[in-house]
């Protein structure tokens, strides 16, 4: 003997499965999502450069430990200090500069699309403009990051995020000036970048760890006031938000 179903029963029945299809879908998204961030580093052809895809790490680069700079004429390397530990290398070459720093990373797995998401929502909390572009390098922000001018105003700077991830590092520049402004101007910090030899070392590091760097064995020792003034006509002198740059040792070429 067969019963009828109430129409109402029917209802909740098609609801449920209703829901159960949007579960499903936002299931799937969110994997999706994870595994765009989480994927494998991809191939690196024409660099960064891990330390053991180079011969000679040293030739025509700046030793500085953790990372061997490439040198070039005219340029100026600044390292950059967060405690007792040199963390970051800036490079300035006539009106922009590029920022390097490396950190450890899983052995199979991406952080640059993490990184992207966490820098761009930092930058737009504090009310600035994120646009998430693929570049020379790939995946690239394009910011424009609030700063205090040097007469007190505000203002906006405009900075490039670049990263690649490499075996078990992950290599982030901040190009700043006019690579930034004008990214076609832009070639020879990329190439800075892409020929940047990572160090990361054998011993255990946690994800995101910082690779720690020295001074170059013929550094020349510049006092950081000395400096501020040097700077004080430069484009760069009015720092860069939560990007401003700590104690510096600068390097002429």
């Amino acid at each position: 003997m067969f019963g009828r179903r109430k129409k109402g029963s029917a209802a909740e029945d098609a609801a449920g499965e209703a829901e159960q299809v949007v579960d499903s879908v936002d299931t799937e998204a969110d994997d999706a999502e994870r595994e765009r961030v989480r994927l494998e580093p991809e191939p690196r052809p024409d660099g960064p450069w891990d330390s053991t895809e180079v011969r000679d790490p040293a030739e025509g680069r700046v030793d500085l430990g953790g990372l061997f700079v490439p040198g070039v004429d005219g340029m100026e390397l600044r390292v950059e200090v967060a405690g007792d530990a040199i963390v970051a290398a800036t490079v300035v070459l006539k009106d922009s500069a590029v920022q390097l720093q490396a950190f450890a990373a899983p052995k199979r797995e991406g952080i640059w699309g993490e990184v992207r998401e966490e820098i761009a929502t930092g930058i737009t909390q504090q009310g600035g403009v994120i646009d998430e572009v693929e570049g020379p390098l790939g995946w690239e922000l394009r910011a424009q990051v609030p700063v205090q001018l040097p007469d007190g105003t505000g203002g906006f700077q405009v900075v490039r995020f670049i990263g690649v991830d490499g075996p078990r590092w992950f290599l982030r520049g901040v190009i700043s000036g006019q690579g930034a402004v004008q990214p076609q101007s832009g070639g020879v910090l990329e190439s800075i970048f892409r020929d940047t030899v990572v160090v990361r070392g054998e011993g255990p590091m946690a994800p995101r760890d910082p690779i720690v760097l020295k001074l170059p064995d013929d550094a020349q020792m510049v006092a950081e006031g000395v400096q501020q003034e040097e700077q004080a006509g430069s484009r760069f002198s009015g720092g860069m938000g939560q990007l401003q740059r700590g104690p510096e040792i600068t390097e002429v070429r």
